[in-house]
């Protein structure tokens, strides 16, 4: 692979850079050398899709085993894309030699600045003591750019078209055939109410935190994310595990039961071991869902949530509580209610409407994008 280098990053690994150098520019990147809190940090950013890969608070060590990291680096982020394998190492194979090249092309220069920019915003998300950053490196990978006069690209999007190729069956027989293999969970979430079946069955990836499994939740319910909330474990019936949003609900939590943050915690740390949860929201409605553990599935071609199936709308936010909720139903169904308009525009206000699972697939596709 040849890495295009700033004058900075060639003087650190103090070495003569190859000239005339021509790679295909899949196997081509451009690299910068930045200081973010007196840490010095590689930015790499790929000169066909402009992917990122950043690896952090490198020392004179990591510097002179620069070409090993760089392809573990894409190694681990990959695999973190989850990406195949198989597909990961026959693109490294393609390109295997690291070759270091000065930067010639402003165009490129610009777009690896711009990455530089984009790893700055995501600062809060680097993981201390780690030089490969794969949680980094995908952020800013999924930062759009500008493609075209009216179009947008997002370059980890791109960077999955590029690696098609590499599929050595595309499509078999009527199925096209992915270059993601995802560990997934298959389960039910249940709304616990007493006169209403709500509940949502859904695929999420194995690797999620808790935090990101708070915002699916968020969308598979229409909940709008106004209140606090909370997580248990549990063992049968039991709870044995408390993961909660912030260090002040750590104040109020039950000292009879193991309390820490949900930060960074991911789901595969108690799955599938404990196959039940208890998720928790608005502590003044009070909504309490129940999460079952169905299945544990190694190979799914999709690295994104989906609904499978559902039943039932979930209460607007802030309606009171399950006897909140009759009123308000009991209100909207019938244009006669003394408060059907009001209780109508209220509703519309709380964002109150039917499920519909085709846009809630696509909100939990895209949610990241945007948040």
């Amino acid at each position: 692979m040849l890495i295009h280098c700033t004058k900075k990053l060639l003087d650190e690994l103090e070495i003569k850079p190859i000239q005339d150098t021509v790679e295909q520019p899949l196997y081509s990147w451009h690299a910068n050398l930045i200081m973010i809190n007196r840490r010095k940090i590689v930015v790499l950013c790929n000169d066909k899709n402009r992917y990122v890969i950043v690896l952090h608070g490198l020392k004179t060590k990591d510097f002179k085993n620069l070409k090993g990291l760089i392809i573990q680096a894409i190694r681990e982020t990959l695999l973190d894309e989850s990406i195949k394998v198989e597909i990961i190492e026959e693109f490294i194979k393609r390109s295997p030699e690291v070759i270091f090249s000065r930067t010639k092309d402003k165009s490129l220069v610009a777009k690896m600045n711009k990455a530089c920019d984009n790893v700055q915003f995501y600062i809060e998300n680097l993981i201390m003591g780690t030089v490969i950053q794969t949680g980094i490196s995908m952020k800013a990978s999924d930062y759009f750019f500008r493609d075209g006069e009216s179009s947008y690209s997002h370059p980890n999007e791109v960077m999955y078209k590029d690696l098609e190729p590499f599929l050595n069956e595309p499509i078999v027989g009527s199925i096209v055939k992915s270059i993601f293999s995802c560990k997934v969970v298959k389960m039910k979430i249940t709304l616990e109410l007493e006169d209403y079946d709500v509940w949502r069955r859904v695929i999420v990836p194995y690797s999620i935190t808790f935090t990101e499994l708070h915002d699916i939740m968020q969308i598979l319910f229409h909940w709008q994310d106004y209140h606090l909330h909370d997580f248990y474990i549990m063992d049968g019936k039991k709870q044995i595990v408390n993961l909660v949003y912030d260090d002040e609900s750590l104040e109020y939590a039950d000292e009879r039961i193991e309390s820490i943050l949900e930060d960074g915690i991911k789901l595969s740390e108690y799955v599938p071991k404990y196959k039940r949860m208890q998720y928790n929201y608005d502590f003044g409605d009070d909504w309490t869902h129940y999460i079952e553990v169905e299945e544990i599935i190694d190979d799914y071609p999709q690295k994104y949530s989906i609904c499978l199936e559902w039943h039932g709308n979930a209460p607007p936010e802030d309606v009171g509580g399950e006897s909140g909720f009759d009123e308000f139903l009991n209100a909207i169904s019938d244009p006669k209610h003394p408060e059907y308009k009001d209780m109508m525009d209220w509703g519309n206000m709380q964002k109150y409407r039917d499920f519909d699972i085709e846009e809630t697939n696509r909100r939990l596709k895209f949610y990241k994008k945007y948040r």
